[in-house]
């Protein structure tokens, strides 16, 4: 703009020739008539310069990757008036630019609109940890791409027992998984699927119809063993998928990945390794979520969780040499939930260490009822298993002293479990805390052997009496020699140090 004689407003083409390259921006006009794409400002700055001032379409197509041809061709496809264009195109030894425009009737059908960076205009934030775009990049790339008309599946990926990772190698090594599972992600998919880490232990992809069975892609690159300072690990995914179709009615960007994410919900109820896909009745399962979450608060209280006594067998003479409690809920209207529905939700309301607390109390009475009912039952234990972080309680010990005290067990009828990644979380400490409590009469057993990440040292260091064979070896050593090896070497180890061995 430049001032006039009589103090108004003028165009001054230069002062805006020059706003435009000061501000990296590039108006362009389509005319599909005559097949010329006329571009003024800022073309050098990002590549567009072999185009500019105007050029045919085959020029433009040319001009961008291979793989973003079709988001150009969607850029100069004619539309009806009025309707909008958005597309990011990668052009060659130049800028990703964002296209910007719309469909317009004046003078004839054609397009016109702005060509910014990308980092200009729309979010391109990327991940520090793995190199892919972070959740509000994601969203708002994936909802320019899902303006063109063409069939889409978005698949996330949660990274099971991130937790467990992070207590048993610290963050920072958990941190060197996540960021070798970004670069697997991104060799896995052509270049132009849109990639992302959406959450702490959440990878995203979208991808278009010509990549088959994008989730199984996902999970071929993320489920290999990595080998981390020292330490074989073998990374497990449950994974969500949902369906879209682009254009004028496809669905908001946040819409479908909150979908995706709701069917990685549905996924992790199966267990490690889960797929689910979207579907409505998810949306049903989510408000029964929250209805049970409401129902979870009291229900320690109101003592509808109970344990359940699974026996434990004594391989050569086939007595029973005691029971593992294993939590039920007995909620008044669904009946019987089973562990995996309600355990999470535990989880991830803090009621893990109440419940460990409960259960503990619950079968030392109920051993003590036995023991005093049924001569038979003298030699009996119960195995309670103490919740994630349940070994760092205050007054854990003398609360153990007390109940043990209360109930007159003998030292070793009331075992408890702890898992491996408790222990490694701070193997120091918790060498002293289970030796305070193998001093006031505990058993101790060491949960699902063979799945952490612990030395063997610690065998040697620390007082169990127990170990507990984790149950996917168990359950595939008919079908598994790897397995079948495993559990054989682990019954040997047991034998050779003196320690039971549960399976």
């Amino acid at each position: 703009m430049a001032l006039g004689s009589k103090d108004r407003f003028v165009w001054d083409t230069m002062v805006t020739l020059e706003a435009l390259g000061a501000a990296q921006v590039v108006l362009w006009t389509w005319d599909p008539h005559n097949d010329r794409l006329r571009l003024t400002g800022a073309a050098r700055a990002l590549g567009l310069s072999p185009l500019a001032p105007e050029c045919a379409s085959a020029a433009a197509l040319a001009l961008c990757l291979p793989q973003d041809r079709a988001l150009m061709e969607g850029v100069l496809t004619v539309q009806e008036p009025g309707q909008e264009i958005m597309a990011r195109v990668r052009m060659r030894g130049g800028e990703t630019c964002i296209w910007r425009g719309e469909w317009l009737e004046e003078g004839g059908v054609r397009a016109s609109g702005v060509i910014v960076p990308e980092t200009r205009f729309a979010a391109s934030e990327k991940d520090a940890l793995t190199g892919l775009l972070d959740r509000r990049s994601f969203i708002s790339q994936a909802r320019e791409q899902l303006q063109i008309n063409r069939n889409y599946t978005l698949v996330v990926a949660d990274l099971d027992r991130l937790r467990r990772l992070n207590e048993a190698l610290g963050h920072e090594r958990a941190d060197l998984v996540l960021s070798a599972l970004g670069s697997r992600l991104a060799a896995a998919f052509p270049s132009d699927t849109l990639l992302a880490r959406v959450g702490e232990d959440e990878f995203a992809a979208l991808t278009n119809s010509d990549i088959e069975r994008p989730a199984e892609v996902m999970r071929a690159a993320l489920e290999q063993p990595l080998r981390i300072a020292g330490f074989d690990i073998v990374p497990t995914l449950s994974i969500g998928a949902v369906a879209a179709e682009g254009g004028v009615d496809a669905p908001e960007a946040a819409e479908l990945l909150r979908r995706a994410e709701l069917a990685v919900e549905s996924a992790k109820t199966a267990g490690r390794g889960g797929a689910a896909a979207y579907g409505r009745a998810l949306e049903s399962d989510g408000l029964s979520r929250l209805a049970m979450e409401s129902d979870l608060r009291g229900a320690i209280g109101r003592g509808e969780i109970v344990p359940y006594y699974q026996p434990v067998v004594r391989l050569r003479t086939g007595a029973i040499a005691g029971f593992e409690a294993l939590a039920r809920w007995r909620h008044p209207r669904r009946g019987l939930i089973p562990p995996d529905q309600f355990l999470p939700l535990c989880d991830e309301m803090g009621l893990l260490v109440e419940l460990g607390a409960h259960m503990m109390r619950a079968s030392a009475l109920q051993l003590a009822e036995w023991r005093r009912a049924h001569r038979a039952a003298g030699e009996i234990s119960v195995s309670v298993n103490l919740s994630v972080g349940e070994i760092d309680r205050p007054h854990l010990v003398r609360d153990l002293s007390e109940l043990l005290a209360e109930t007159g067990l003998p030292r070793g009828a009331l075992k408890l479990e702890i898992t491996e990644s408790d222990i490694m979380r701070d193997p120091d400490q918790a060498a002293i805390i289970l030796r305070k409590l193998r001093e006031v009469g505990a058993g101790l057993a060491l949960d699902d052997f063979g799945t952490g990440f612990s030395s063997l040292s610690y065998l040697t260091r620390l007082p169990f009496d127990t170990l507990k064979i984790d149950r996917y070896f168990v359950r595939t050593m008919g079908s598994n020699e790897g397995s079948a090896k495993i559990v054989r070497s682990v019954v040997n180890l047991g034998r050779d140090l003196s320690l039971e061995v549960v399976a």
